[in-house]
C-alpha cells in the first residue's frame, strides 16, 4: 500500500475512498484556462458496485493498494460465497456473494474468470465485455408480427432474461453484453 498523488493514479488501480476500496474506472487531470488544475475520477465501489464520481485538486493523495489478477475457474456457490479454483494448483478461493452482486447473472460454473486480488485476497470478478449463454426458454414467434424491430424476452441458462429478435429459439447459444445485459448476436 502506497500513498500516491492523483496525477499518478491510473485506470484499474485500487484506491481507498472514505475507507472503502474502489476500482478506478477513469482518472483525468484537467487544466481549464484561467483556473487551477483538478482531477476528475470515476471509481466503482468494490463492496457495493456503485459508481462514484470524485473531483479533487491535484495536490490530493490516495492510498493505492497492491492488486493482481488470476485466471480462476468458478466451481460452485455455497454459504454466501462463490468458490473459485486455480486449475494449475487446485487451490480454492472464496469470494463473497455480496461483492459479486452485479456479476451474479453472468457467473456460470465451469467457466474461467479473471479474479481481482487485493493484497493477496480475492475481492471481485473482472467480467469480459460479453458472455455466451444458452437459451433455455423462448416463446414462439407469432406469424405476421414482423413490423419494425420486434423482439421477445427469453430466459437463459443463468437465469438472465434478455430481449432478442424473433428468430432466436430454445437451445441456441447467444452473446450477451455484461455491461448493459443486451443481446449482441448468435455465438
Amino acid at each position: 500500500m502506497a500513498s500516491l498523488p492523483v496525477n499518478r493514479i491510473k485506470k484499474k488501480n485500487i484506491i481507498s475512498n472514505n475507507g472503502e476500496l474502489c476500482v478506478v474506472l477513469e482518472c483525468q487531470v484537467r487544466t481549464p484556462p484561467n483556473n487551477a488544475s483538478y482531477c476528475q475520477m470515476e471509481v466503482r465501489s468494490i463492496k457495493t458496485g456503485a459508481k462514484i464520481p470524485i473531483r479533487c485538486g491535484i495536490n490530493v493523495s490516495f492510498e493505492v493498494f497492491d492488486n493482481s489478477i488470476k485466471q480462476l475457474e468458478l466451481s460452485y456457490e455455497a454459504d454466501g460465497s462463490y468458490v473459485f479454483i486455480d486449475p494449475a494448483t487446485f487451490e480454492e478461493f472464496y469470494v463473497s456473494a455480496t461483492s459479486l452482486e452485479d456479476s451474479k447473472e453472468f457467473l456460470i460454473p465451469g467457466t474461467t474468470y479473471q479474479v481481482l486480488f487485493v493484497e493477496d485476497k480475492p475481492i471481485t470478478v473482472d467480467l469480459p465485455p460479453s458472455v455466451t449463454v444458452k437459451v433455455l426458454e423462448a416463446p414462439p414467434a407469432v406469424k405476421g408480427d414482423t413490423a419494425g424491430n420486434v423482439q421477445k424476452t427469453v430466459t437463459c441458462e443463468n437465469g438472465l432474461q434478455v430481449n432478442v429478435p424473433l428468430f432466436i429459439k430454445e437451445g441456441e447459444i447467444i452473446k450477451v453484453s455484461t455491461e448493459n445485459k443486451e443481446y449482441q448476436g448468435r455465438a
